[in-house]
């Protein structure tokens, strides 16, 4: 799919030409999702470019995703998709920044890209070109990576309550309860870890264009707004890192309270075992059935064996209680 964005009315307006040969040459925004051999020929056309393909957006060396090429800008970023689902994944982003004119390859729809394409469809700078689209974006990926890590810290401060202080109503069910604790867990560090490589990512991009933006003489407004995104993904990249040795904390601590939990079980087998064993040895002594026993011709032996028994057990638990072992 093609969207090609043009300046109108103080605002961007969208628009997806279905005639490819006649791609509006004032564009100043080019959205590709999924773009097929023609419309990448076609936007090559226009643009004087090269379309990445996919395979080599998913490139990981610096070299291959920051360079410069016939005068366009190539700014490759890992940006999060889906991250409100139980499955948030990774995709790679292609920002191509070429005479005055941004050019965008995606495979997916990370939700930044439909934020800002609906604040530019109300209202844009008279000036609006393709580094404002840029700076756009960089700042829409960036905020949208601070919300993610806000919802992640509360559910992780949520988790470290069901761990410490659960409620009387989920004391019951430890097995069940521990293994969604876990599942919890598990899906936090595993978000937090993509929002990290996105930052760390983005940084890197927020990097390049600085180092362009003072080659290129851009205006001092967007010197400083870069400025102020380096140093916001320095902070955001920080608190992931906290995060992250936040819920490894939780997950030992969860770790801990349930080998506590196997212990006492084993604890409670044990002493069990102990309290049973005095009227085991009893019950055995008396199963002999020797004929020089004179208990078995005693009127009141049973009687007395099965009282023999029940205090051997008693005392045992007794003494635990009063020690303070059970």
């Amino acid at each position: 799919m093609l969207a090609v964005f043009t300046p109108a009315d103080s605002a961007l307006k969208r628009s997806e030409p279905t005639d490819l040969a006649a791609l509006p040459d004032n564009s100043v925004w080019i959205d590709m999702v999924k773009p097929s051999p023609d419309e990448d020929h076609a936007v090559e056309r226009l643009a004087g470019i090269e379309i990445p393909t996919r395979e080599d957006m998913q490139e990981i060396e610096i070299s291959s995703r920051l360079y410069i090429e016939n005068g366009a800008r190539y700014m490759t970023a890992s940006l999060m998709c889906a991250a409100d689902t139980d499955s948030p994944r990774i995709t790679p982003v292609t920002f191509i920044l070429t005479r005055h004119r941004l050019v965008t390859v995606r495979y997916d729809a990370p939700k930044p890209f439909a934020l800002v394409e609906m604040k530019l469809a109300r209202l844009a700078p008279p000036t609006a070109n393709g580094e404002t689209v840029l700076l756009e974006l960089l700042d829409a990926v960036i905020d949208r990576c601070a919300d993610i890590l806000e919802r992640a810290g509360a559910d992780v401060d949520q988790v470290s309550h069901d761990i410490f202080e659960p409620d009387e109503s989920m004391r019951t069910g430890h097995a069940k309860r521990y293994s969604e604790i876990l599942i919890a867990i598990g899906r936090k560090g595993d978000l937090t870890s993509k929002v990290r490589e996105s930052l760390v990512s983005i940084g890197r991009v927020v990097t390049f264009v600085t180092a362009e933006a003072d080659g290129v003489k851009w205006s001092k407004e967007m010197r400083a707004q870069l400025k102020t995104m380096q140093r916001d993904v320095a902070s955001l990249t920080d608190h992931a890192s906290y995060l992250s040795n936040k819920i490894t904390f939780v997950l030992d601590a969860m770790l801990g309270v349930v080998n506590l939990e196997q212990n006492n079980i084993i604890k409670l087998f044990s002493v069990m075992a102990v309290v049973l064993m005095p009227p085991t040895l009893i019950a055995s002594v008396y199963g002999m059935n020797f004929k020089m026993m004179p208990e078995l011709e005693w009127t009141h032996g049973y009687p007395m064996a099965l009282i023999m028994m029940l205090l051997a057990g008693a005392l045992p638990y007794v003494f635990f209680k009063w020690k303070r072992w059970l």
